[in-house]
């Protein structure tokens, strides 16, 4: 579950605020040659021919794009295969100042790569410009072929009730996942190769196709684990890496989400005791246990009256589910379920609906679990399920089910699971971690196990830091953190024991009623002449 809003609602948000990077950036001379090592053994690879890329943000930014073509199955490098859509956008240094290529993952997995070129324009020019940032839609994922997709509605209006009593619930759930996973088996050969090791080896064809002998890499989220993998198979090809909320390798996924639960749920009551602060602006309750109440109610009086005829308890929390990811929703949606409590209006929850992710064409959801459901096993029985799930529903009730059902697919999978590899941080060089220390989708946990793992790694954390993927919103201090370590390699000094090696204080919660006040200050402006 936690995976999805990443690669959609999150990589949506850092592409948002693309759109705003120099124009300038376009016109500033850029070096041809590369000066990175070229690598002695490049091996039967695919060749790159890039060319400018033709429409949206790619286009406006003045990347390059191209196609790669790699072994469907890497035990066969001589027979089928597939091809990954890449992006670039190069360095606009003088070749002495070129630090080399890197790689960019939102996470997911399922979210797509490519605008991720474009990541560099929220670093300093001074560092960003040095590298050349490359995009990449991995194997199965947007513009890459074969594209996987299974059922394009399975994320439509009036869906179950995810709460499984009574057993109506449950067993519309159980068919609509077997449906799911049946309809996915159309994809044929490739479900079976969708593995993260799979991809990590793609990474691997890329380095070689660029012909440069060490990667660097940032990954968010899922591309955090992507880049453990590349790193524990391809070690001596790393260079410098930022990993952005860490998934936990020894826990992937079936008990991941089942952290993610938790984590939610504490995320959640933030935002209650958030809204009952300003409860003469929302009048949803004075206390973080009114609110939390007046949400429950409403979402359990959905389930017979949807809001606009649509939106139902299951809607209602996936409407919602952005709470956990960042602070930058929680005024949106708080005046949404205001505006339905106490006024009845339902057009904002449906069109809330439509923007948050799950609505639509379901190539993300494929993929997440193509990849998931094959990376390592997950129980086959629901006596498995049941037990596990109702255990967390006890201390955490507002995700737990939804997120069951959304990994569901899963016990029905009709390709046969992987063994889960062994992330592994032997002669892995420095590796910058950063971590909200409330990080819902990926706990903090999880971060001080990599740093555990890559035992040359520092752990920069977050305190207080609810956002999920968040080193580069805005923080200076973890931006300044960031960018030193992209620049010339400067990391925190590592600490003994069990923590962080840096902390950062986490960012404001927003303030509603002050940015009202600072409305009602701003007088209107000339318009410009015609």
């Amino acid at each position: 579950m936690g995976k999805r809003i990443l690669a959609i609602s999150v990589a949506g948000f850092f592409v948002a605020g693309l759109l705003i990077a120099p124009a300038s950036a376009r016109q500033v001379a850029i070096s041809t040659a590369p000066t990175m090592e070229q690598d002695p053994n490049r091996g039967p690879v695919g060749s790159l021919s890039w060319r400018p890329c033709r429409s949206g943000l790619l286009a406006s930014q003045g990347a390059d794009c191209a196609k790669l073509r790699v072994p469907l199955d890497y035990s066969r490098p001589d027979g089928k295969t597939i091809s990954l859509a890449l992006s670039r956008i190069r360095n606009r240094v003088k070749p002495s100042g070129y630090q080399g290529v890197v790689l960019v993952n939102p996470g997911g997995p399922g979210g797509e790569g490519r605008p991720w070129s474009t990541l560099g324009s929220l670093l300093p020019n001074r560092v960003a410009k040095t590298y050349d940032w490359i995009g990449f839609d991995p194997r199965g994922v947007g513009a890459s072929r074969p594209a996987v997709r299974c059922d394009r509605n399975y994320f439509g209006f009036n869906r179950p009730n995810y709460f499984p009593i009574p057993t109506e619930n449950r067993d519309a759930w159980f068919q609509r996942t077997r449906d799911y996973a049946e309809d996915c088996r159309k994809n044929g050969k490739i479900l079976s190769h969708m593995s993260t090791v799979n991809s990590a080896r793609d990474m691997e064809s890329i380095r070689k196709a660029l012909g440069v002998s060490k990667i660097n890499f940032y990954g968010f989220s899922y591309g955090t684990y992507l880049g453990q993998t590349y790193s524990t198979l391809f070690p001596q090809r790393v260079r410098r890496q930022v990993f952005d909320s860490n998934v936990n390798p020894r826990r992937a996924f079936y008990e991941a989400n089942l952290d993610q639960d938790v984590g939610f749920q504490k995320v959640f009551e933030l935002w209650f005791d958030w809204i009952a602060k300003y409860e003469s602006l929302y009048q949803l309750g004075a206390t973080g246990a009114e609110v939390n109440k007046t949400f429950t109610e409403t979402q359990k009086q959905l389930e017979t009256a949807p809001a606009g005829g649509k939106i139902g308890p299951a809607e209602w929390i996936d409407i919602f589910l952005s709470v956990g990811y960042s602070t930058s929703t929680w005024e949106n949606l708080a005046t949404a379920f205001s505006q339905y409590v106490r006024r009845g209006r339902s057009q904002p929850l449906i069109q809330a609906y439509r923007d948050s992710g799950t609505f639509g064409d379901d190539n993300g959801y494929a993929v997440y679990n193509s990849v998931q459901c094959t990376d390592a096993p997950w129980p086959r029985k629901w006596s498995t399920w049941a037990t596990d799930n109702w255990a967390t529903y006890s201390v955490a009730p507002l995700m737990t089910w939804a997120n069951a059902w959304y990994n569901y697919p899963c016990r029905y999978w009709p390709a046969k699971p992987n063994e889960r590899f062994t992330v592994k941080g032997k002669r892995v060089p420095p590796i910058l971690l950063v971590s909200g220390t409330l990080d819902a989708p990926t706990p903090y946990s999880g971060s001080l196990k990599v740093r555990k793992i890559f035992q040359r790694s520092r752990l920069l954390a977050i305190q207080g830091e609810s956002g999920h993927a968040v080193s580069l919103e805005g923080n200076r201090c973890v931006e300044k953190t960031v960018s030193r370590y992209l620049a010339d390699g400067t990391l925190p000094r590592r600490k003994s024991g069990k923590a962080a090696d840096a902390t950062c204080a986490a960012a404001p919660l927003p303030d509603p009623i002050f940015g009202l006040q600072q409305e009602s200050r701003q007088l209107p402006l000339p318009r410009p002449p015609r």
